[in-house]
């Protein structure tokens, strides 16, 4: 599905990677001159985040309503006087609800309505109470649905409110596209709510890793159509094949590995190993040194130690659900007194 460019949507200054940027500043001022009806804001950088924005998008663009589209960051947000902008109607905050008072802020100034979308516990903290309400903040906050899911769902309801002539319009996506968009949707709503029920869905995962720097539709002028050109069969390929890379770089290291007692014996013994320039492969390395160490009799546990910042550290991993290394963490220096095997 090609994005087609349309006059109401607001074209944004080029290009700055800073989420308060002169460039997000401008557009919010152009929109304010242009008395934009409609501000889209979604979380960034989140993949749900940025589908979101992708179907706000796409159902503005459809009915050819004017509207302006920004990443909105924690690390350094918008304030309310820059999104209190003239002519300000609806405004979506799309896989987040605050910081606390903002959106009701930003509607008591400018008498718009907010649409907010969120799926994660520490929401119902930000939502105001009752009686701040009224009916201008609508808040949809479900812990059993990714916010791209709901967000998708609502674009999709509202637009088949509207009757059009043509029926092949009627929809979010066109057929070719609704398949393997809704796919991938099924995939990222598995990790946002932690299910990691599907195949391959660490894959998919780390497959997703290098478009995080990319969902910045102020710096990343094409995000929308690269969004549309993601499917989930070409991820997984990506992330198979990293993870396999990594694992045969851990590999490597494992010819060496020597006993260490945990807490000073108190918890037994397990196998290690040095890792010094390679504590990012700290995971899978000590993941297999779990496995090696348990076939040996020892704890199941793999300990990853290695030098930063002059400090040696020590990272414990385990695929056995009943050894608990927090426990053996908490003991410290301890853990390192053991000797080669």
């Amino acid at each position: 599905m090609r994005l087609a460019s349309s006059l109401s949507l607001i074209r944004l200054p080029l290009l700055r990677r800073k989420f308060r940027s002169d460039a997000a500043l401008e557009a919010l001022r152009n929109a304010s001159e242009a008395k934009t009806p409609n501000v889209v804001l979604y979380n960034y950088p989140s993949f749900s985040g940025a589908f979101s924005a992708l179907f706000a998008r796409i159902y503005h663009s459809r009915l050819n309503l004017p509207c302006i589209i920004l990443p909105f960051s924690s690390v350094e947000p918008f304030r309310i006087e820059d999104i209190s902008i003239e002519g300000l109607k609806e405004c979506y905050f799309l896989d987040f609800i605050g910081p606390k008072g903002f959106a009701l802020e930003v509607s008591r100034r400018t008498s718009c309505k907010i649409i907010g979308f969120d799926h994660r516990k520490s929401a119902h903290a930000i939502i105001p109470s009752n009686e701040e309400c009224d009916g201008n903040l609508a808040f949809h906050v479900n812990l059993e649905k990714s916010s791209s899911t709901a967000v998708y769902e609502y674009f999709s309801a509202k637009l088949s409110e509207t009757r059009f002539d043509n029926e092949d319009t009627v929809g979010l996506l066109n057929h070719k596209d609704q398949d393997r968009v809704e796919m991938i949707l099924k995939y990222i709503e598995d990790g946002d709510l932690r299910r990691w029920n599907l195949p391959d869905t660490k894959a998919f995962n780390l497959g997703l890793r290098e478009w995080r720097s990319k969902l910045n539709c102020i710096s990343n002028s094409h995000l929308y159509e690269q969004l549309m050109e993601i499917n989930v069969v070409d991820l997984i390929t990506k992330g198979n094949t990293y993870l396999s890379c990594r694992l045969n770089a851990a590999n490597k290291l494992l010819d060496k590995v020597f006993r260490v007692r945990l807490g000073r014996g108190l918890y037994g013994e397990c196998l290690a190993v040095r890792a010094d320039g390679n504590s990012d492969l700290s995971e899978e390395i000590g993941k297999e040194l779990s496995r090696k160490s348990a076939a040996a009799g020892l704890r199941p546990i793999g300990a990853v130690i290695y030098m930063q910042r002059n400090n040696l550290k020590m990272c414990l991993r385990s695929t056995d659900s009943s050894a608990d290394t927090s426990e053996v963490a908490k003991l410290g220096s301890g853990m390192m007194a053991g000797g080669n095997d």
